[in-house]
């Protein structure tokens, strides 16, 4: 089995929506929306990736600035697993 570390695992957490919470002030203003009910959020595009990820890469761009839940999401944990196999993997 391919151990899944954040620079081999194509980024399908970046997939998902990032709520904000209180402490994620580093979070730099431009990657902040809102969402339907006043919520923050990290802004994805249109193809629902997240604005911060570097597609060439497949890194995050604000690493030391990045929201808490992004610093808790342990890849290749069983929620990675998980949802690797909700999302396709992007072919690079």
């Amino acid at each position: 089995m391919t151990t899944i570390t954040c620079s081999t695992c194509k980024a399908c957490c970046c997939q998902l929506e990032v709520m904000l919470i209180a402490g994620d002030d580093d979070v730099p203003p431009q990657y902040i929306e809102q969402d339907a009910w006043g919520g923050e959020i990290m802004h994805r595009l249109s193809d629902g990736w997240c604005a911060a990820l570097n597609r060439q890469t497949m890194l995050c761009t604000i690493y030391e600035q990045r929201p808490w839940i992004c610093r808790e999401y342990e890849a290749g944990d069983f929620d990675c697993m998980e949802q690797r196999k909700r999302i396709p993997l992007l072919q690079i």
